[in-house]
Order: C-alpha cells, then structure tokens, then sequence
C-alpha cells in the first residue's frame, strides 16, 4: 500500500503492488531472510562487465581518442578584453556584390535588436544585442579598395549571395582577400529563395550552394537562407536565427590584430580655423575622428596611418564616453526601454543629429516650449498687481538668450529671414554694453568703444592684490575651517533658505572679515512662520538676491583658493611638490601636532591603514604666526622640511628667509639634531616603550599570514566577522567580497597545481584543463590591474597603458589634405591603424609570391602591381627570382605557372609572415579575376640578392695545341684583369680558363688555355651572374582624397596597358628575332692509310673499298639468248600480267565512280545537318548573349 500522506494538502499517490506470490516473491523473501541472518553472499560476475566485442570497442575508443585529439590546438595569444562588456564592439561586415539584399539584412537586424527603423544604413551601426554585447554592423561596397579594408578590420562577416544567380566573382575575391589578412569568422546569408519556383530545384540549389561555400571555407560553415521580402525587410523568424546565433558567436584571435591597435571611425570633424579656410580653401585641416579602441592600446606617441591618406602623427588623443554603454550593475538608474541607447549610428542620420558633407544639423523638432501667457496658471493678487509691468517689458525678459533652453525659445519664434534680421541686427559686445547696430557709422563705433571702455575696464593688478589679501588672510589663521566654509559658500551660492546649525554658519562682511551668525537657525524659522505675507516673502528674495550678490569677489577669491588647497595629486601625495614647502604629505606626528585639540584628525591619524595624510595648510600657517608672534624662537615642528635639497635656495618669506638656521645651531636635549639623530644607522633604534608605542603599529608576517601588535601579540583575523552596525546592503557586499577572495584564492591554486601536472603521465585532465587555467589566470592579471590604479587613477592608467580597446576616443590629426574633407563618402569604411616603429621605414621587401591560379595571365618582372601589406595600400615594381640549390637567387622574367617564386619590391617595412596581396589593377572594367597573385613576407633588407644571368661571347683567332688567343669577349685590358681565372667554356664543351691579356691584337684580347685542342670554328663563351637592381618606386594609393575613389587615382600603367591605349605597336628589336639556322655540310676528306701499314694490317682491317671502273663489265657486257620454251614461259607471264593489270584499271574505275555518288549523298545529308547545327548554334548565342547582357547590367549597377 501506498504510505500515508504527511499532509492533507499534499496529493496521495498509489504505489506499485508488491510481488507476495510466484518465483519473484520467493526470491525476495529469500534475500529479506538472509539479509537479516547476515548469510546473505555479495555476487561478483567479472563477465557481467566485459567487452562483448573486442573489435568494435577497439574502434569505439580509437574514435573516441582521434575525436579528442582533433579537438587540441595550440592556444593563441589573445590581448582582446577577458569581459566582453570591456571590449569593444565586435565588426561584424555585411558583404556581396550589388543587389544582394546587404541594405535590407542590416535594417532587419536593426530593427530585431533596437526596434527601429532604419532608412539609410550608411557608415558603421553600433547595436546593443543585450546587457552585455553590442555590435557594429558595417556594409560593405563592392569596390576593391573598401573590401581589402573591410578585410583587415572585420571581426565576424556575413557573405551575402543570391540563391538565385549564384556565387558571383566578388564573393571569391573577398573569400582571397580574407585568408591573406587573417580570415575571421565568415557565415552565409543566401537571399531570394522566394524566387524559386519549385521546391525540387530549392533543395538542389541549397545542396549545390552549400557545398561549394563548405569549399571555400570549413565544412559545417553556418548557413542561413532568407526568403521573401515585407516592408522593406526580411520574415523576422529568418533574422531572429541570425540574431541568436551573433549572440553566441566567438572570434578568433588575429596575429596582425594582435599586435597593432587600430580605430573603426565612426564620425570625423573638421576642426580647421574658419579663418585659414577663408584664406585658402586648400590649406591642410585639422580632423578630428571619433571611435572605439581596437586590438592592442593605442599610446599618444604612436604613428598611424589612415587607410586610403597617409601616415600621420596623433596631434591629440582623449577618452570620450560611450556612446553606446553596455549595461552597468554597478550604477543605477539605467534602463534600456529608450531606442538612442542601443543604437548609435551617426552617419544614418538616426537620433537628433545628423551629419552632412559641410554641416552638422540638430532636429528639435520634439522640443517645444510653452509660453508663458499660453500657460493656464492660478491668478492671484500680485499677479494681477504685476501684470502692468510685465506687459509693458520686453519678451526677452522671459528667457536667458544665453542659455541652451532660451536658445530654443528663440528659434520657436523664428518668424523672418536671415537677411531680412540682418539689416537691424545688433550685437553686444559685452554685457550691459550699447549694442552694436548694422547701420552704425565709425564715429558712433568708436564712441561706443570708448564708453565700453569706460565701464568694462578695470586693472588686473586690482584683481591680483583682491586675491593676495585674501591668501594673505587665509594663511594667517583668519580664515575659517575647510568644511565650516564648505558649507557657507553651499548656502551663499544656493540663496540659502534653510535651516542650519547655529555653530556652521558663517558670513563675511564687506572687508572681508569673519562674522558668525549664531542666531541663523532662529531668523529662518521666523521667516518660515511668517511666510504667509506674500509681500513679505517678496521683500525676503529681493534681501536674498541682493545677499549673494555682496561680497561676490571674496567669495570668488576664497572659493579658488580652497579648490587650490583641496586639489590632490597622487603623484604629488608620494613624491612631494617640487618645491618642499608647499608638500602635502606628512607623517602621522606632525598631523597630530598640527591638529591641536582637534578629535576628528586624531582619530584619523590613529589609523592603522593610512601612511600619508594631506597638510592643512590653514591650521600650518596659523601655528606659524603664533609662534612668530610669541617672539621666541620657532619650535621644531614648525620648521617645514621638503622632499627637496635643504640647501637649495629658497625665496624669502615674511621673516626674510623661508628657513630658520638657528635651530640647526642649537645644543642639548630637544634640539632639532638630536630629534633625527636616531633616523640614522649610527643612532639608537631602541628607543622607549613610549616610542614604540607612537612609532610602531600592528604588522603582518607575509609568509605564516599572522599579523601582531606592536607588543608582538598575535592579533586574530577578524576579517571572516561582520563589523556592527552594518545594513543588509553592506553585509550583503561584504559576504560577496569575502566569497569572491575565497573563490580567488581556490583558483590560484588550482591553477597552479594544473600547471604542475601538465606533463605528468596519466594526468589527462589536466591537459584538457591548461587552457581554462591560462584564461583564469589573465582574468586575474587584468583585475590586480584594474585594482592597482583604482578609478581615481583612471588618468595615469591612460599615461602609462594607453587607451585600452574599448575606450571611445578622440584623436586629431593635423596636416590632412582638403581633398579628404571635399571628397568624404561616407559608405566607404575609414580605419586608423596604429604602426610600430618598424613600419615607419621603407626598405626592401621579399616574399614568397604565386601567381592565383585563377588569373588568366602571367605577371612580368618590372611591372607596377598595387600590394595590400599590413594597414597600407601602394603600388611598387617587383622583381622575380628563384632560389637555386647553392643559394643563388636567380632572375625570373615572368611568374612561374602553379608554382612558388621568389618576389623583391621597394616598400614600407612589416614583420615576416605578414600576408600580401597583389592585384594588377583596381580601375577599370575587369573580367576576369582582379586578384593577381598572394604571398607572404620572409625578410626584410636593405640590399637585394637577386642576380641575372649574362655570358660573355668570343672566338679564337690562333691556337697553339691547348692554348688559344680569343677576341672579342671584352673591350680593354682591365676588363681582362678582373676576369683573370675566370672559367670559360666552349660550344662542344672544352673547358678552360682566362689567362693573361695580350697587347696585340683587338682590344681587350687575352689568352686562354683548354682540356683539348679547339678549332677555329668554336664559339667560346664566359658566364657570369650580375646584381639586378630593384627600383625604388613607391605610389600610396590614396582612394579618400579623389571624388570617384580609386578611379580618380593615378597610378603606373604597365607597358602592355599604354599600347592597347594608345594604339601604339610593339617595339620589334631586330636582335631579338628568332632567326633559322643555317649551317653548311661539312665535307670531311677520305682517309689516307700508307701501303706499307696497309700491307701489315691482317686482312679484315685492309681496306675494301673498289675503285670505280671506268669501261663496263663482262657480266653488263654479254648477250642472253632463250631457248624455246623460255620464251613460251616468257610470253604467257606477260598475258597473265596484262590481263591482270587490265582487271586492276576496271576496278579502279568502278570504286571511282562508286565514291563520287556516295560524296554526293553524303553532302546532301551534310547540308541538312549543317542547317539544323546552325539553328542550333544560333539559339545558344542567343541565350548566352542575354546572360551576358543581364550581367553587365547589373554590373553598370552596382557601379
């Protein structure tokens, strides 16, 4: 049965019935019965367990281990943030050829994360995708130049295709473009998929499509497929896959990305002088760039270089804050229910302001003022009193023209044109001035300046002594503590109707000496009481206004020097000003000193945390002038001592010199010397219980982790209890801390021990674990970072580290040509790369190079080719070569075919295995593949080591045996000299060598020796290797700075270019022609044996050969007669071969006739044939021609 319920609430369930009869309860009550005997036997089966199939486990954990295996990579240097919130937003590039649906993916992305609509997505998009991700989306045009850049910055890339045309040429060159510069993370958006009319042909489109992008990425490449279109944007269930995915998405780290810091420019301005502008409108402007930090910190000293411009110095660089934040738990009151603070798009004219070519324009459109007679406001009596005079005054005493919301007022108004205000229009140079009308002449101009004169002019030597006295005062002890005044300039600055504490307020009177006013509290309350009156509360603000206004220049001077005084340094706070009197730190005796009676500062000095504390200079020169005053000699601790040279030269005070000698002159006990007599190795550190006391605190021994008193006491960690009196808040963030140190302390040393164990056998989870080990450990690095420079010290952060990634900044950069600003596009993306020292030089260049199988023409040495290395876009002259097996860099004319060369060029320094990009042309209507060839860079000299090939011809003119003269090979005798020794060779392959010059003869002849003997007839020639000279030919390409882009840049035409352009036909160089060789039959003369030698020769080796006879034979001679039946036989072999020969020729004839008539079928058939292929042929032309025509219309469209 099914046990009782424990509750009446709780629902009872009925359990199983339990097994009371049959085999299975015997069992049961078998095992109950030895379960309580204690007899029952423990079963061990070793088969129960084993392996089944001893093969298929094998494979399974053979599987299983390569699976794991496939899985390891070595981890990569990752400097991005450890919190994604801390970083900046990835890039993520939408990228196709035109038409693809670009514009339409990044407005349904827009309005799936922001919820709005976006009309024109121009320029970089910033989107918050949740709390603690944001996005910038950026689309890219399809122009050579803007994919190479988006290439380089990209952090995640979206290849659109259409479904329906195919892969497109643009889409490959961008996929090239990628896997030299880093290739990021690249996902596939495939659109017009409604255009399909059948599901058949859809699903093979998709197979097809997916595997040729799985080819040219990774197999399992993220796909997506977008169909139909409505309102301008994609089905939402489409986008909403897309979006989840970019929410989940991880980046790869990039080596180049690495290792420079780089800025996505999200809006510039120009900042020029209007002034210079108007001078000359081409003058060099200064530009200032807005965007978020990337890669590694970008210091002030850095060069960049501005893709598309230049290479620049950072004129100014600055912190600006985020436009678009994450989410912060740390502050309150943010919220995300507002549109502007998920999206930040400044060049899409989204928000209140938009960006022009020449104007920036604010929409204030949802600003709007009420008037103040509009307004439906209770009437009373004063009202009505008031209301003459408030009629009778202008509209302008209704609003500050000055401020921003007087501003708007004014523009709501706006009832007349400019140049219609412009004819009486006047200005006021200063306020309470006469204004300045349009139509005034020089006289009352001058009038006017005179009487502004008059009444604005006042000395600055009046304003100096106002703010000498005052410090003077300050300084003397007269002025008032720093909070008691903190708290009067609060209730001056604020017209101050409150209550206060009768001990707190303090005024000053007009000669600007202390007044405490201890009845304040008791006027106020009077005046609260009796505020019924409304003529009384009107007499009271008039009082009040006419209060702040007294004293205002005191008031101003005391303020400064309060701020002046308050102000605090930490470099100054450790190291002291650089003057030494005016230090604000020191020790914790002379503060007590200082403070007198004071309870708030010796509770502060008695803390055991703080080492330095801030000198109060009000109370330091009141005890000053005490003891100036009491006439005796100035005590020790008035003396002030600096960080500084006590022997520098100081200025004189008000006793005549900043230090009084006379104490370093006195004796006995108490003297100044022997006050820091101890500080010293010689002195005594063993000083009284009362010393120790004031001089020691509590200290901690690092290694045991105790802490001990000044008695050496051990003192408990009372770290682990709450302090008393703590609110649930603070308790709550004191147990997180406590936790959060706890949980840091646990990971050091399992990271450690991890680390301990990595090569350990046996150990493999900890392998798997080193990774996640290094990440925790980076974490913790960046938090002791961050900990360490503290938000106050947020400043030196940015001295000593840079501007991490992240950072919204401003830079400006001066020097920028007009045509940058004339020019601007803004769909064309603008990036600031940082450079290193290295990449500000020029030097030579060589790489790996080869030729992209899919270009269709070879590259020829010494022509212009445009590189894409590192930041920077330029056109140099490349020189090819091959490394020969003895190390030998030898010349290439052209580019090897599907094969490896060696590339030499003049350009900007990078590190090695940088990738390179090279294309031939970026203008122009290119049908084929643009991407000439790729490479990467082995090094970097500033000399070149290729060599060309050159021989040397001559001839012999006199042999002698072995030894010959040759001319004809040089054209002096020196040139003779430097080639002595030099090895020669001839056409049948004698080698010799160069000996000495001879002085007759031709000029530069020279002697020679050989293995044989040579004859006249040998062409002897001498090769040598010489140095190729690399031209230094660098061009920039400077898209930014012409109207079209790159269209508008001039760059070098190779030679074949010019003479398709110019019609121009090929120099022939005569030489140069292959000629037909042309060589005579050599006749060689018979060989000559003695007949003595003959004569002993054994008789196979003598000679055979027969003289030709001059009279004929016998045999030719004689006459053959037949007999009779010879010629019987002879006669019927002649009929036999006639007959034969006559049968032969009728046959010939027959097969002659039989091939002409079938000829004659055979070209009917043909004729028929011929017709129909043409037919055929014509269909297929015509078919083509359309494909053709539709292409290059949507080519003629997207440029």
């Amino acid at each position: 049965m099914a046990p009782p319920a424990a509750d009446t609430d709780q629902q009872a369930n009925r359990g199983h019935k339990s097994t009371k009869a049959g085999r299975g309860g015997r069992e049961k009550k078998k095992e109950k019965r030895e379960a309580r005997a204690g007899s029952q036997k423990e079963r061990h089966n070793p088969r129960a367990f084993s392996v089944s199939n001893i093969v298929r486990t094998q494979r399974n954990v053979q599987r299983n281990l390569d699976r794991a295996q496939k899985k390891e990579y070595v981890p990569q240097s990752d400097r991005r943030a450890a919190r994604v919130e801390e970083g900046p937003p990835p890039l993520v590039a939408v990228v196709g050829p035109p038409g693809v649906g670009k514009s339409t993916l990044i407005r349904s992305l827009v309005k799936m994360y922001t919820n709005h609509n976006l009309t024109n997505p121009v320029g970089p998009i910033t989107v918050r995708t949740s709390k603690t991700r944001r996005i910038t989306l950026m689309e890219c045009p399809n122009t050579p130049t803007a994919m190479l850049d988006a290439a380089k910055v990209a952090d995640l890339v979206l290849l659109c295709v259409d479904a329906k045309f195919g892969f497109e040429m643009e889409s490959f060159e961008f996929l090239n473009m990628m896997q030299t510069h880093g290739f990021p993370k690249v996902m596939g958006v495939f659109t017009h998929l409604d255009q399909f009319r059948t599901m058949k042909n859809l699903r093979k489109t998709k197979k097809l499509l997916k595997h040729r992008f799985w080819t040219e990425i990774y197999d399992g490449a993220k796909m997506f497929y977008f169909g139909g279109v409505v309102n301008g944007k994609y089905l939402k269930h489409e986008v909403k896959q897309l979006t989840l995915l970019l929410g989940r998405v991880k980046y790869r780290p990039l080596v180049w990305r690495n290792t420079h810091p780089y800025v996505v420019v999200d809006r510039h301005e120009d900042i020029t002088h209007p002034s210079k502008i108007e001078e000359d409108e081409k003058c060099e402007r200064s530009v200032a760039f807005y965007g978020y930090v990337r890669g590694t910190n970008l210091k002030g000293g850095t060069k960049v270089h501005l893709i598309g411009v230049g290479d620049y110095g950072m004129a100014e660089v600055g912190a600006l804050p985020d436009p678009c934040p994450v989410f912060d738990k740390e502050k309150e009151g943010q919220t995300l229910n507002k549109k502007d603070t998920k999206l930040y798009a400044p060049l899409s004219n989204v928000g209140a302001v938009s960006f022009d070519k020449d104007a920036v324009y604010i929409d204030i459109g949802r600003a709007n003022y009420t008037k103040k007679e509009h307004l439906d406001l209770p009437r009373t009596e004063n009202d009505e009193k008031e209301e003459g005079d408030e009629s009778s005054s202008s509209s302008e005493d209704e609003y500050d023209a000055d401020a921003p919301a007087g501003l708007l007022k004014s523009l709501q108004d706006v009832q007349e044109g400019v140049d219609q205000k412009m004819k009486y229009s006047s200005l006021k140079l200063f306020k309470g001035s006469k204004a300045v009308k349009a139509g005034a002449n020089g006289d009352e101009e001058e009038g006017l300046g005179q009487v502004v004169a008059k009444k604005q002019r006042r000395p600055m030597q009046d304003v100096h002594e106002l703010a000498d006295s005052f410090r003077r005062r300050y300084e003397e002890g007269n002025a008032l503590d720093e909070d008691e005044s903190d708290s009067d300039s609060e209730s001056h600055s604020d017209s101050d109707s409150e209550e206060g504490d009768s001990d707190g307020d303090v005024s000053l009177d007009g000669e600007g000496r202390d007044s405490h006013n201890n009845d304040g509290s008791e006027s106020d309350s009077e005046s609260d009481e009796s505020g019924s009156d409304s003529d009384e509360k009107s007499s009271d603000e008039e009082e009040e206004k006419r209060a702040w206004k007294t004293n205002i220049a005191q008031e101003a001077a005391m303020n400064y020097l309060r701020r002046e005084k308050s102000f605090a340094n930490l470099q100054q706070l450790v190291y002291g000003t650089p003057g030494g009197v005016d230090s604000k730190v020191v020790s914790e005796e002379d503060a007590g000193n200082a403070s007198g009676n004071d309870s708030d500062d010796e509770n502060d000095s008695d803390s055991d945390e703080e080492f330095f504390k801030l000198r109060d200079k009000s109370k330091k020169s009141s005890a000053s002038s005490d003891a100036a005053g009491s006439g005796g000699q100035a005590r020790l601790e008035d003396i002030q001592l600096g960080e500084n040279d006590s022997s520098r030269k100081m200025p004189d005070g008000h006793s005549g010199m900043a230090y009084d000698m006379n104490a370093w002159l006195e004796e006995g006990q108490g003297c100044l010397i022997e006050s820091i007599r101890d500080k010293f190795v010689t002195g005594n550190w063993g000083g009284g219980e009362d010393d120790d006391e004031e001089q020691f605190d509590d200290f901690e021994d690092l290694e045991a982790g105790e802490r001990y008193g000044p008695n050496g006491e051990v003192i408990e960690d009372s770290d682990d209890e709450a302090p008393a009196g703590m609110t649930d808040a603070e308790l709550r963030e004191f147990n997180a801390r406590k936790k959060a140190s706890k949980k840091s302390e646990f990971d050091e040393e399992y990271d450690e021990s991890k680390k301990g164990n990595v090569g350990k056998a046996g150990d493999e989870q900890a392998e798997s674990e080193y990774v996640e080990a290094l990440k925790r450990e980076k974490e913790a690095r960046l938090k002791r970072n961050k900990e360490e420079f503290g938000i106050d010290g947020e400043a030196s952060r940015l001295r000593y580290e840079g501007f991490r990634q992240g950072i919204y900044c401003r830079i400006r950069i001066d020097g920028i040509p007009s045509e940058f600003v004339e020019s601007f596009d803004p769909t064309m993306p603008l990036v600031i790369g940082g450079l290193t020292p290295q990449e500000t030089e020029r030097g030579l260049i060589r790489c790996r190079f080869k030729k992209h199988r899919w270009h269709k023409k070879i590259l020829k040495c010494n022509d212009p080719l445009v590189f894409s290395v590192g930041w920077r876009r330029f056109q140099s002259i490349t020189v090819f070569s091959t490394e020969d097996q003895n190390g030998r860099y030898r010349y290439l004319k052209y580019t090897p075919e599907h094969m490896h060369c060696q590339a030499t060029f003049y350009g900007p320094q990078v590190p090695p295995n940088t990738g390179i990009l090279a294309i031939q042309r970026l203008t122009g209507n290119i049908p084929g593949f643009r991407i000439s060839a790729t490479g990467v860079v082995l090094e970097l000299d500033a000399s070149s080591k290729v060599v060309k090939k050159l021989k040397l011809v001559g001839t012999p003119t006199k042999i002698f045996k072995n030894t010959a003269f040759i001319s004809g090979m040089f054209n002096s005798d020196l040139e003779v000299s430097r080639f002595e020794g030099a090895s020669i060779r001839t056409v049948s392959g004698l080698r010799g060598q160069v000996k000495k010059s001879i002085r007759d003869g031709q000029p530069g002849s020279f002697r020679a020796t050989f293995e044989d003997k040579i004859l006249l007839s040998d062409i002897v020639f001498c090769r040598t290797w010489v140095p190729v000279e690399i031209k230094k030919y660098y061009n920039p390409v400077t898209s930014l700075l012409c109207k079209s882009g790159a269209e508008g840049w001039r760059a070098m035409k190779p030679k074949a270019q010019l003479h398709v352009e110019t019609e121009t036909p090929i120099e022939v160089n005569p030489d140069s022609i292959y000629k037909p060789i042309e060589r005579k039959e050599r006749t060689f003369n018979k060989l000559h044996v003695p007949k003595s030698i003959e004569a002993a020769l054994p008789y196979s080796s003598k000679h055979k050969d027969e003289r030709k006879r001059k009279k004929k034979s016998y045999a030719s001679k004689r006459a053959v007669v037949m007999e009779a039946d010879e010629k019987k036989k002879y006669t019927f072999v002649q009929a036999v071969n006639t007959i034969r020969n006559e049968k032969r020729a009728k046959r010939k004839e027959k097969n002659a006739e039989r091939r002409l008539a079938k000829s004659k079928e055979q070209a009917k058939q043909e004729e028929k044939l011929e017709a129909s292929r043409k037919a055929r042929k014509r269909a297929k032309h015509r078919a083509d021609g359309k494909i053709e025509a539709a292409q290059e219309r949507k080519r003629l469209r997207g440029s």
